[in-house]
């Protein structure tokens, strides 16, 4: 039996109004709470005027309960209703993220806001945040050192996932599907994979079936035999997917015999009608449906609900294992002590070189390595096949070199002691193919080189985890710079968009590349030319307007980010 001290703290708020303790003294709760453990025994209990005071005693609590009641439903409603992500408190709630405004005191918060314990975690806590970008505080900079450092205005644009009443009322029976599954396998480098999990997603969700964990193919060219698991946190994804599709980690054993056609030749460009009316009777008749060759094979242009999942999925739920998670944000951080740093995507690896048909800009020696490779593996060849070196560079179809790189930042007023982290795999040619960008910036490091003994041992040959830490790290810059166009690319364009649109310079190859071969124009000259070429071009915030070709993971605005004059994120 309760004790009246029990009783008491089940009943009674923490802070009860004078209000409250009114309507508790009328209450019959009263002799239970407040009630002395022996009562007097002529007490008389049953006196007309005791029932009067009884029955209006009762009308009365249950009238305050009723407006409790009310009160609580608006409120959580109110609460509900908002498109925002994040409490005050998140590094979000400032458009822009001085160094001023934070210590390293306060990293490690940053660096993980999600608890493993949460059943539904805040999409504020699920989101990969960056190290805050460090402004420039000194007084002895040049003005196009200031301007090179300077963060684009966000223009008040930030993440909102208010998904309709009608995806919200499809979910509850969507993510209890259990007969319906869909298997995905995922085939190229991590990025590439990225882009096919976040539409095996959205498919699920149109077909209305449970989602298996994807299935990440060898890689053919780097010969990574990596598992979701191994580069995902897959229970954070289950996690925060739980409103939207069912995941699983496997088939349950009533679908294992089922008959299971993979579905390979899809089309480019497909909507989600074409995908219902492709796969949905399949799927019902088979129970299991598996997806081979997603990659942009799904409509950049989808309704909005679904366009905000694939943001879900890209910036909330593929957060990545724990192991690279920690080993990408200590290498962030030995970066971000000293200040602010530029990371570059250098994609100088031999694979891309034969890939793309260009010259390596290393010689005649390198070049011809490459051509005997591309002659004998001429499927691997991507680029247009009736255009010359000089014209698929000029045409932009080529990525920038060391060399050129160097010269583009240095028109855009890097400085020369500016730090430089190269994300990418080993360049074809190591430290030659490095050495006009090293000649150039001295302070130039990779992964390799910013890792302690024995921290990437583990990595060996892990191509894909290796990309992710590079992510990270590439994410925590003040300046990110891509030397081609590409998934890393458009992920990083994205995803610094969606946590406060940070610096994001995409070279202009098509407008730039003829002024690097004209020598009649003075250095000076050739400055202002590059910094107007990329004056609008540096991670302001731009509208992906439903072009065929602009996807909503590199141009996430209107869909995944809108403005507010107020809000808590």
């Amino acid at each position: 039996m309760a004790t009246a001290r029990n009783m008491k703290s089940s009943f009674i708020p923490e802070n009860p109004s004078p209000f409250f303790h009114y309507l508790l003294s009328l209450s019959p709760l009263a002799s239970l709470v407040n009630s002395p453990k022996k009562s007097p025994r002529n007490h008389k209990l049953c006196t007309p005027q005791n029932l009067s005071l009884f029955f209006l005693s009762l009308i009365l609590s249950f009238t305050f309960l009723g407006f409790s009641i009310l009160s609580f439903l608006l409120v959580s409603q109110a609460s509900s209703s908002s498109c925002h992500l994040s409490s005050p408190s998140s590094p979000f709630s400032s458009p822009s993220l001085k160094s001023s405004e934070y210590s390293p005191i306060n990293l490690v918060s940053l660096l993980s806001t999600t608890s493993d314990d949460e059943d539904e975690p805040k999409l504020s806590n699920s989101v990969m945040v960056p190290l805050p970008a460090h402004g420039v505080v000194r007084n002895n900079v040049s003005e196009e050192e200031r301007e090179f450092w300077e963060q684009p205005d966000g223009l008040g644009y930030k993440p909102c996932l208010d998904f309709s009443t009608g995806y919200r009322k499809a979910s509850l029976k969507i993510s209890k599907e259990k007969r319906r599954f869909l298997v995905v396998v995922a085939s190229g480098g991590l990025n590439q994979q990225r882009n096919q999990i976040v539409d095996a997603v959205v498919i699920a969700r149109i077909l209305g079936a449970a989602l298996v964990v994807p299935v990440l193919q060898v890689n053919l060219i780097w010969g990574d035999e990596s598992e979701f698991s191994d580069i995902f946190d897959v229970k954070h994804f289950k996690r925060t997917l739980q409103a939207d599709v069912r995941v699983v980690s496997s088939l349950p054993s009533t679908h294992l015999m089922s008959r299971q056609t993979i579905e390979n030749k899809i089309p480019y460009d497909v909507s989600p009608l074409w995908i219902r009316n492709r796969f949905f009777r399949q799927l019902n008749k088979e129970g299991v449906l598996v997806l081979k060759g997603l990659d942009s094979k799904l409509s950049k242009n989808l309704p909005y609900d679904l366009q905000k999942l694939r943001c879900k999925v890209a910036f909330h739920a593929l957060r990545y294992a724990a192991p690279i998670r920690e080993l990408g944000n200590q290498l962030a951080r030995r970066m971000w002590i000293e200040g602010p740093f530029i990371a570059l995507h250098l994609r100088l690896e031999k694979d891309v070189w034969v890939r793309t048909g260009c010259l390596t800009g290393l010689g005649t020696e390198h070049d011809d390595i490459i051509t005997k490779v591309r002659e004998s593996q001429p499927e691997y060849l991507t680029g247009r096949l009736n255009m010359t070196y000089t014209q698929r560079r000029l045409a932009g179809l080529c990525p920038l070199n060391a060399l050129e790189m160097a010269r583009l930042l240095k028109a855009l007023g890097a400085p020369r002691s500016a730090r430089i982290y190269v994300a990418g795999g080993e360049p074809f040619g190591r430290n030659k193919a490095l050495q006009p960008l090293v000649a150039e910036f001295p302070n130039v490091v990779t992964k390799e080189k910013l890792a302690q003994d024995g921290e990437l041992s583990q990595y060996i040959n892990k191509s894909s985890a290796l990309a992710a830490i590079d992510y990270i790290v590439s994410l925590s810059s003040d300046v990110f710079v891509p030397s081609h166009g590409g998934n890393m690319g458009r992920a990083m364009q994205g995803h610094r968009a969606y946590v406060g649109h940070r610096k994001y310079i995409k070279p202009n190859k098509r407008s730039m590349l003829p002024f690097f071969d004209d020598t009649s124009i003075s250095d000076a000259e050739f400055r202002s030319i590059m910094r107007k070429l990329h004056s609008k071009s540096q991670g302001q915030p731009e509208m992906r307007a439903n072009r065929r070709d602009r996807d909503v993971i590199a141009y996430p605005i209107p869909e995944c980010m809108c403005k507010h004059k107020t809000g808590i994120f």
